[in-house]
């Protein structure tokens, strides 16, 4: 991959939408309070994004242009790697959540040797190194390895790793642009999360009452329109632009804010490792976009379907 003439641009670009994503948790644990229990409320935002782009999708349809029905294996991965890290949220602590699910970076990097048969340079083992010891210093003051304790836990843990394989998906799969990206995510992300709210019944409780979705509904169309759809789009168009390496270091700017977010806003401690930790990740992150290669080197010119 060669870099993109606009590279900077959208490396910051991303990180502004990353950062946003940062205090997604507090959106949760709202529609929690007002009684969408379950992780009823994600389904409610994933729904309204699908019904928002569907008559796009529509449009697309009767002009014979790409929709993102097509794209489920995109779809899922993106959808239900974040869905797995939204509903984890409601299970565990808002740190645990960030740290675990943004592992992303180590799992990105497996799967870009494996899959894209891409030769990871200094840049990105300096990069990785400060991003990820970032991590382990605020982790490390419960536990020296940062291992799931709860389905919470497992639940990021996963999420990331399924995370990362979307964004291999998003590096190598050709669209007519974002949208069918963005429309997939949306609609195969709600069926995903359905079968997983059942799934999960007995952590998250039952089907909340419709009183319940009526009376957030202004609250979930606002945050859909104007900061989920917004900052999805950024963050799902970014891999195919930097690459899904360089972009996993770079969403590490969400557990920057969601760390300090949380610590101002929550019980959730906020001391010198949380500042050392974030100011490492927020470093990996500026180093990577910096040092990143101008072309990106293949272990062989063939690269493996995924």
């Amino acid at each position: 991959m060669i870099r993109h003439p606009h590279h900077f641009k959208i490396a910051f670009a991303l990180a502004l939408s990353a950062g946003a994503w940062g205090i997604y948790w507090l959106p949760q644990r709202i529609l929690v309070e007002g009684g969408l229990t379950g992780g009823w409320g994600t389904i409610a935002q994933m729904i309204i994004g699908f019904l928002i782009l569907l008559p796009i999708a529509f449009w697309k349809l009767i002009k014979k242009k790409e929709t993102g029905f097509g794209l489920p294996v995109t779809g899922l991965l993106v959808g239900g790697g974040f869905i797995c890290y939204a509903l984890s949220f409601l299970l565990t602590d808002v740190v645990r959540a960030l740290i675990l699910f943004y592992m992303t970076p180590i799992w990105t990097t497996i799967f870009e040797i494996l899959f894209l048969k891409k030769r990871p340079g200094l840049e990105r083992v300096l990069t990785l190194g400060l991003a990820l010891g970032g991590l382990w210093i605020v982790f490390s003051k419960q536990t020296i390895v940062p291992l799931p304790e709860n389905a919470g836990d497992w639940l990021a843990l996963v999420g990331g790793a399924i995370f990362a394989g979307g964004m291999i998906r998003l590096e190598i799969v050709k669209t007519d642009g974002v949208f069918p990206i963005i429309f997939s995510f949306f609609f195969y992300g709600a069926l995903f999360n359905i079968v997983a709210g059942f799934f999960l019944v007995d952590y998250l409780g039952e089907i909340p009452a419709i009183e319940a979705f009526i009376s957030m509904s202004s609250f979930l169309f606002v945050i859909s329109v104007f900061y989920f759809i917004p900052t999805a789009i950024v963050i799902l168009w970014a891999p195919s632009k930097l690459g899904a390496g360089l972009c996993s270091i770079l969403f590490l700017a969400e557990i920057v804010v969601g760390v300090i977010s949380s610590g101002i806003l929550t019980n959730e401690p906020f001391g010198w490792r949380e500042i050392a930790g974030s100011s490492l990740i927020v470093l990996g992150g500026i180093l990577a976009v910096v040092l990143a290669p101008k072309e990106e080197k293949l272990i062989n010119s063939n690269t493996t379907n995924f």
